[in-house]
Parts: C-alpha cells; sequence; structure tokens
C-alpha cells in the first residue's frame, strides 16, 4: 500500500473519532458526507475507471463471486449458529455481515491505495453486478424474514436498483463514456473520485461505534472471523477456477475480505435485528480490517 494513501486513511478516521468524540460537527455529519459520496464522487469513480475494462471472460466470475460467497455464507453460518447457539436476531445480523461486504464505500480507495487506481474498475464490476444487487435482493429478503416482515416484490427491488444513482453511471459508462474523454472532463471526474477516500474515513471515523457487546462476543467473533479471513480465503481459489490472474485476482479477493457493509448493519439496526452486535461488526471490522487487507494484499502479491 502506498504509504501517503495509508497515512490519509488513519488520519481521516482518526479525526472523525475525534470529531465525534467532542461533538465538533453535527450528529447528521456522517449522513450528509456518505450521501455525497454516494451521489457523487461513486458515480464519477464509476465514469473514471469503467470505461477503460476491456472485456475479459474472467469478468463474469469478478461478478459472480461475491454470489457465491453469499451462498457459502448461509451454508457456514446457519450451521454454526446451530452449534454456537445464536439468537434468532444474532443469526440475521451474521448472515447479512458476512455476505454483504463494503465493496463501494471503502472497497474503492482501499483496492486504489492498495492495487493502484487501474484495479478500481475491477472493483466496481464486483460492487455494481455483485454486492450491490445482493443487498437488494438477499438482503432485503433476510431482514424481511427474521423481522417478520412481508419479503420484498421483484418491482420493489427493481425501484431501489433504480434509484441508485451508479448505477445510472454504470450504464452511461457502457455505452457512451468514451474510453478517453476530454482532459477537462477526465481531471474533473478523477478530481471527484479522488475526494472518496478522505469523505468515506471521516464519515466511517464520525459514525464508528466500538461498544463491546459482552453477551454477543460468540456471533461478534464469528462474524469477524468469517468476513475478514474466511470469505478472502474461499475467493482465491474461486478466482483461480474463474481463471483470474493477476490485478483481477487481487481485486477480487481483497473485496471479499473488505469489512462489513455499513448499509447493511443500518438495515438491521432499523429493523431490531441485534443492533449492538451489527453496529460492533462493522466498527471492529473496519479497525481490524486496516491490518487484513493489506497482510491479504502483501500474501497474493506473493502468490502472482
Amino acid at each position: 500500500m502506498a504509504f501517503d494513501a495509508f497515512a490519509l486513511i488513519l488520519a481521516m478516521l482518526a479525526l472523525g473519532m475525534l470529531f465525534a468524540r467532542f461533538g465538533v460537527l453535527p450528529g447528521s455529519a456522517a449522513e450528509v458526507l456518505n450521501r455525497v459520496v454516494l451521489l457523487v464522487c461513486l458515480p464519477a469513480a464509476v465514469l473514471v475507471h469503467v470505461p477503460s475494462l476491456q472485456f475479459d471472460p474472467a469478468l463474469i466470475g469478478l461478478a459472480a463471486t461475491p454470489w457465491l460467497l453469499a451462498a457459502a455464507t448461509v451454508l457456514l453460518v446457519w450451521p454454526l449458529a446451530r452449534l454456537l447457539r445464536f439468537r434468532r436476531d444474532e443469526t440475521a445480523v451474521v448472515l447479512l455481515c458476512v455476505a454483504l461486504c463494503n465493496s463501494s464505500f471503502i472497497g474503492y480507495p482501499m483496492i486504489g491505495a492498495l492495487l493502484g487506481q487501474d484495479a478500481v474498475a475491477y472493483a466496481v464490476v464486483y460492487d455494481q453486478f455483485g454486492t450491490f444487487v445482493l443487498l437488494s435482493t438477499f438482503g432485503l429478503t433476510v431482514i424481511a424474514r427474521y423481522a417478520g416482515d412481508t419479503p420484498p416484490s421483484a418491482r420493489q427491488i427493481l425501484g431501489r436498483m433504480l434509484r441508485f444513482p451508479p448505477l445510472w453511471a454504470l450504464a452511461f459508462a457502457l455505452t457512451l463514456m468514451p474510453a478517453r474523454p476530454p482532459v477537462w472532463i477526465d481531471d474533473g471526474l478523477r478530481t471527484v473520485a479522488g475526494a472518496m477516500l478522505p469523505l468515506v474515513m471521516l464519515a466511517v471515523g464520525l459514525s464508528i461505534r466500538l461498544r463491546m457487546p459482552r453477551d454477543e462476543l460468540r456471533p461478534l467473533a464469528t462474524g469477524l472471523l468469517l468476513k475478514l479471513l474466511v470469505m478472502p480465503a474461499i475467493a482465491l481459489p474461486l478466482s483461480w477456477a474463474f481463471g483470474m490472474t493477476g490485478t483481477m485476482l487481487q481485486a477480487n479477493v481483497l473485496e471479499a475480505a473488505m469489512p462489513s457493509m455499513i448499509t447493511a448493519a443500518a438495515l438491521a439496526i432499523a429493523a431490531g435485528l441485534a443492533p449492538r452486535l451489527a453496529a460492533a461488526l462493522v466498527g471492529y471490522g473496519i479497525l481490524l480490517s486496516l491490518a487484513t487487507l493489506p497482510a491479504w494484499a502483501w500474501l497474493l502479491g506473493r502468490l502472482a
């Protein structure tokens, strides 16, 4: 990882935590920053990186990996939940937070920092065709099943997807955006996309919660172990099976190693499903990933 990118990540995370501790910013600051990233920085990153992608059959595997990991999550979490006697709401949170990784807000900047900006295009494929659609289908279904609500209809799922700005940017990037746009457009988009890393880490620092749920240590440890170590370990042979090599393989495994999706935890909290556990899985997952992600990058560099 480039030292300057790593230093910026740590500095903005620490700054956000300090701001939260002393109430420097309004309580809604993290939400506002996340909205700016969603509506402005993420679409800009998609427009910068996707047009340069050349079709490769292995890209299908890149999009399929998060779906296969979600299936692996179900197969692993259900027996472990019975063995370790998780409550029903704890099982739901572990399913969500292991199956759904933070492949965009944290994934894009971390992939760029660890592998270089050219690798972000692979993160976009993993996120848009994998994690995002999983959130709108698998994620909402898990919430509905464990919270006692009605499962979402196909129309509701489609409507949710169509209201997602980066998806429109992806459609534009794949059809109309030239691989080499005018310099002033390219420079502007790269500047906006580059703001994503500091904004995301500041928002994470403002919203991170590290209260240890002592009566939920078993599901917390299980979720962190599965998310940060087991999922990328499964993604590695999957990448080989799909014929991935080099940067694509590294990006695929590193995306699988990202911490839990903040939105997934927020949905669980809103539904009243083990809110302390959901917050802890995200908070501790982000902090631990600052060590596990460089470790995976180092390992993948040795294997490449």
